[in-house]
């Protein structure tokens, strides 16, 4: 094989590097764009400058995947690029001319654009950032919600009083039954857990070799991985913001009482 080649193709490796070191920073502004879009739901921010995070989320998903593109077009060239250059040095045949050799320049904006001609809108909207993306929102939506105003309001406390025994009961993990400190959502059937608690359970039924059930009562997913789970940072900012709120109403009563005693005596 051509020594000339072979250097062409390591130098094609260095740029796969580097491309998918580009990813990864494409990956690390997308968790942004998360954070500060759930910083801005938690701080009941108005509804256009979640939007507009949005909008960002999707602009990095149309980035990864036309660099996606570009890797996969990469690769394939160089795949069929070194079958041709075995085939050639089987044959001996080394002192072929250059306008035989495969033009890899060409070959990689070929397969890229053959790539790129089939984009559509729906696939930036299946980014897998993007759709966790769309699930912490929707989680966050629903702890941190505006209350409305009610005339009534005995209905309204008892309302939520209800709401914030059914969000403390979601605090527990099925686990350990104690609240959660960083759980994690199970993409497969929804359920959360205490990340160690789950992450000692599958390491220890790996070892084993058994599957493991999802510990929720009444789930039927009998295949938990830890691939499968993602931090449910929506569930964790509840979770801080109802501590929070305790710790608050008990310094306040605290002051209230030393305040009282102090009058009393």
């Amino acid at each position: 094989m051509p020594g000339g080649a072979r250097i062409s193709f390591n130098g094609v490796d260095s740029s796969l590097s580097s491309l998918k070191n580009c990813q990864s920073y494409i990956n690390t502004g997308m968790d942004i764009a998360t954070h500060v879009a759930l910083d801005l739901v938690e701080s009941f921010n108005d509804a256009e400058d979640v939007n507009s995070m949005e909008n960002v989320m999707l602009e990095y998903a149309a980035m990864d995947r036309e660099l996606n593109h570009y890797m996969r077009a990469i690769e394939e060239t160089v795949n069929q690029g070194k079958r041709t250059w075995a085939i050639l040095f089987l044959l001996q045949i080394k002192r072929e001319k250059p306008e035989n050799i495969p033009d890899l320049k060409s070959l990689v904006k070929e397969k890229f654009t053959a790539l790129e001609s089939k984009n559509s809108d729906s696939d930036l909207q299946k980014n897998e950032k993007y759709l966790y993306f769309k699930d912490q929102l929707k989680e966050m939506r629903k702890q941190f919600c505006h209350k409305s105003d009610n005339d009534n309001e005995a209905i309204e406390q008892i309302d939520e009083d209800i709401a914030v025994t059914q969000s403390q009961m979601n605090f527990i993990c099925p686990i350990t039954q104690m609240e959660m400190k960083r759980p994690v959502r199970n993409k497969v059937c929804g359920h959360t857990y205490e990340e160690d608690a789950i992450l000692k359970i599958i390491q220890t039924r790996k070892q084993q070799k058994k599957k493991v059930r999802c510990p929720k009562i009444g789930c039927s997913h009998a295949d938990v991985k830890g691939s499968d789970l993602v931090p449910d940072e929506a569930l964790k900012r509840a979770i801080d913001s109802q501590n929070k709120q305790s710790w608050s109403t008990l310094e306040k009563s605290a002051g209230y009482a030393g305040a009282t005693k102090k009058i009393c005596c």
